[in-house]
């Protein structure tokens, strides 16, 4: 799993230790929070390292600089959230500039896309990136961003980021990667060639399910800069608690990615000889269709699934009825486990025929796979899936 540079640690280590033992001022071992909006200028047109919260502050600059680190990247700004993330990009576009994006991705993420192209502030193709024609014939019409989602929110799709990046770049579109449901744990993409990386810290990266905030890693150093410059602009950056939250829940992401994926694999094989369930969707599995690819280009395979159930919608309300361990909530990366209905929750606001043509049917059940013990997870499933 290691990713080890010459010049720096591993990947395990950073996420543990980055930060730790470099307080000046009394030798904490854990690193400080600094909560402070305002910065004493050392005088006259004299400013120091911070001078005002929105644009720098020294715990969201620890955080910036573990994740650069772990995503490979030169830079990173983090954000009031995810969605923030992703509106940082976009944001910077010029009127009229075309975002290329999965038709299948995050219902939250389509919102906010849709609602820009409304406005007239950019222009919007939503394709399925995993038919590699469609997607060459979409980059014909010159986008200025291509936005990739893999593996996909909640049909756990996945597709070539290193192929179509390189594709996007001869196009002469930037490519941005919503890596939030890996995480650097298991995938870089900007070591696969994209330009960004994007991350809802919401999830994964902080752990615990308290805290909302995001991130984006820049591949240059001219790219981190203008994100930040940005973000001075629109004030979009996270609050320093939530900085400081996440770099403690980013000490534990190695053990707790490797605990909750190999609790998916469990659950996803479980599932996938149910006579109850009747398709999975979980890329470790050698019957998903892009298992390959997954294999290639990722650590692992995460502790997302969904699953259809053979009933339907009415089989859903049953198994949420009926199921227990995993709880019936929005949002996913957290110790516990949860269990989303996208239909009526996460992509409700995409519509029925967005829905189908995308493949999100009423049947469909997304599971964030926690830290519990294999068996007790294994039984509070049976107990929903008894009740179809």
């Amino acid at each position: 799993m290691t990713d080890k540079r010459d010049d720096q640690p591993a990947p395990e280590t950073i996420a543990a230790a980055h930060g730790v033992a470099s307080d000046p001022s009394f030798g904490a071992v854990a690193p400080p929070i600094y909560l402070s909006s305002t910065y004493e200028f050392a005088g006259y047109d004299t400013a120091r390292a911070y001078d005002y919260g929105r644009l720098a502050n020294p715990t969201r600059d620890l955080l910036s600089d573990a994740l650069a680190k772990l995503e490979g990247g030169a830079g990173a700004v983090v954000t009031s959230s995810g969605m923030a993330a992703i509106d940082l990009l976009v944001g910077q576009l010029r009127q009229g500039d075309l975002v290329l994006a999965p038709h299948d991705c995050y219902g939250g993420t389509i919102r906010l896309l849709k609602a820009r192209a409304d406005r007239g502030q950019i222009a919007l193709r939503l394709v399925d990136q995993t038919d590699r024609a469609v997607f060459a014939q979409a980059l014909e019409e010159e986008p200025a961003l291509v936005l990739i989602e893999t593996p996909s929110n909640p049909l756990m799709r996945v597709v070539d980021v290193a192929a179509l990046a390189a594709l996007a770049r001869e196009a002469g579109a930037e490519v941005a990667v919503d890596n939030t449901f890996l995480s650097p744990a298991l995938q870089r993409p900007i070591a696969l060639g994209a330009d960004y990386a994007i991350h809802s810290t919401t999830k994964f990266l902080n752990g615990h399910s308290d805290v909302i905030a995001g991130a984006v890693v820049a591949g240059t150093k001219a790219q981190a800069d203008q994100l930040r410059a940005w973000a001075n602009v629109v004030g979009s950056s996270g609050s320093p608690f939530d900085a400081w939250l996440t770099l403690r829940g980013l000490r534990t992401l190695f053990p707790r990615i490797e605990r909750q994926q190999a609790n998916a694999m469990a659950i996803a094989r479980h599932l996938d000889a149910h006579p109850a369930v009747a398709r999975v969707y979980y890329p470790g599995l050698p019957s998903h269709p892009n298992h390959a690819v997954a294999t290639r280009q990722q650590r692992g395979f995460g502790a997302m699934l969904s699953f259809d159930l053979a009933g339907g919608a009415e089989a859903v309300k049953r198994f949420i009825g009926a199921v227990r361990t995993f709880t019936l909530a929005e949002s996913l990366g957290g110790v516990e486990s949860l269990v989303a209905h996208p239909a009526t929750m996460t992509h409700a606001d995409m519509g029925e025929d967005a829905r189908r043509v995308a493949g999100i049917g009423d049947g469909l059940l997304r599971l964030s796979v926690g830290l519990e013990n294999e068996a007790d997870l294994l039984a509070g499933l049976d107990l929903g899936l008894a009740a179809c």
